[in-house]
């Protein structure tokens, strides 16, 4: 009897456990009209191209000049007594830098001062002696031969007199010189003498450097078949001046930051430099407070025109393919994704300017596109991240 009733048991429960088992069975296969295939199409976020105002502008390496420099060199030859400048410092256009021992110079002033009193004074007798032989002479009181005579030496000595004044102005002028003075307003650099030293004049070696800093030039060179390539735009319609009448330059300096004012571009080189193939431009930037110091290393951000059908493209929704050319994946027709080559020109902050491949209301991939391919049925809605260009002008630099 007890037998009889485990073995009741025993079935009852093989009888369970292969109930349970079939129900858990059944759940975890996916029937044909299930859940996955209710899902629907993949869902993707999309940016409406459409064309906008674009200015170009390009990043060209370039270094500081200033305005103007000048030399100073001595014009004559001397012991150097004083140095009457701060290295450094500020000096103005005929502010004395250097003082040359004058002593020989002065010297030199008295005698010529002298000679010249010395050829007025026999110029002064000759002149009487003239005028009273030239009465004489109409009463054959004297022969025609002394007055002749008498005249050609005062015309010698009033020669002599205009020797002495030019002799006299010289040795006034090499005095003067004596004095060395800035030639400039500018900052001068460290004096290349001291007190003591010996000078000779229009020596080759510069006593000090002076240096206009305010405004600056920022010298920076383009290749000229980019030039050639920009002409050809302007040309053709494709871009067209700013509108300002002089291109606006920005700065970045050495360690990438920007500079505070902005500059102008003041002219190109008219020929090309053999060696390279480019053409020097020339930017002219305000400089109040001298940060910028000549030599230094910039880039220069230079505006080359305005694109007015500019077409941006994030750059999350351009990709590359096996050989290299730009691509980017569209909703189609029928809502199906289609993949577009486009001509990626240069990059635009967070976007590619393109110039072919894409048209007005075209409705490019940027979010989801790991998760399709070409041919997919897709359900398209507008991408809410950040926004390709707040502003109405939109600034593209080429790389």
């Amino acid at each position: 009897m007890m037998n009889t009733a485990n073995s009741f048991r025993m079935l009852v429960m093989c009888g369970w456990l292969v109930g349970v088992l079939t129900a858990v069975g059944c759940k975890q296969a996916s029937p044909p009209g299930g859940a996955a295939a209710t899902k629907g199409p993949p869902e993707v976020g999309v940016v409406v191209v459409k064309p906008e105002q674009v200015t170009l502008t390009t990043e060209l390496t370039g270094r500081i000049s200033a305005q103007m420099v000048a030399e100073v060199r001595p014009q004559v030859g001397g012991i150097i007594k004083k140095r009457l400048f701060e290295e450094g410092g500020h000096v103005r256009a005929g502010d004395v830098l250097y003082q040359i021992d004058p002593a020989t110079f002065q010297a030199a002033v008295a005698s010529a001062r002298a000679a010249l009193a010395k050829a007025e004074a026999n110029a002064f007798s000759l002149r009487k002696k003239e005028e009273r032989y030239r009465q004489l002479v109409t009463i054959d009181a004297v022969s025609k031969q002394e007055y002749d005579d008498t005249a050609a030496a005062l015309k010698q000595a009033e020669a002599d007199i205009e020797s002495g004044r030019a002799a006299l102005e010289t040795a006034k002028i090499n005095l003067a010189y004596t004095r060395v003075t800035a030639p400039i307003d500018g900052m001068i650099g460290r004096s290349a003498v001291t007190p003591g030293a010996l000078v000779t004049a229009n020596q080759e070696t510069p006593l000090a450097l002076v240096q206009q800093l305010d405004p600056v030039f920022v010298d920076v060179t383009q290749s000229s078949a980019e030039m050639l390539r920009l002409k050809r735009s302007f040309a053709r319609g494709e871009l067209k001046d700013g509108g300002q009448g002089q291109a606006q330059v920005r700065l970045l300096l050495e360690d990438g930051g920007a500079y505070s004012h902005a500059g102008i571009l003041k002219f190109s080189e008219v020929s090309v430099e053999q060696s390279t193939g480019s053409v020097t431009l020339r930017a002219q930037f305000p400089n109040p407070d001298q940060f910028l110091l000549p030599g230094m290393f910039v880039r220069a951000i230079v505006q080359e025109g305005v694109r007015e059908q500019g077409m941006l493209v994030p750059q999350r929704g351009v990709s590359r393919n096996t050989a290299g050319q730009a691509t980017a994946l569209v909703v189609g027709t029928n809502e199906v994704v289609e993949q577009r080559l486009i001509d990626a020109e240069r990059a635009i902050g967070d976007a590619w300017l393109v110039n072919d491949g894409l048209q007005t209301g075209d409705r490019v991939i940027v979010e989801g596109v790991q998760r399709i391919r070409p041919g997919v049925a897709v359900k398209a809605v507008p991408f809410v991240g950040k926004a390709v260009a707040a502003d109405s002008q939109t600034t593209a630099m080429k790389p």
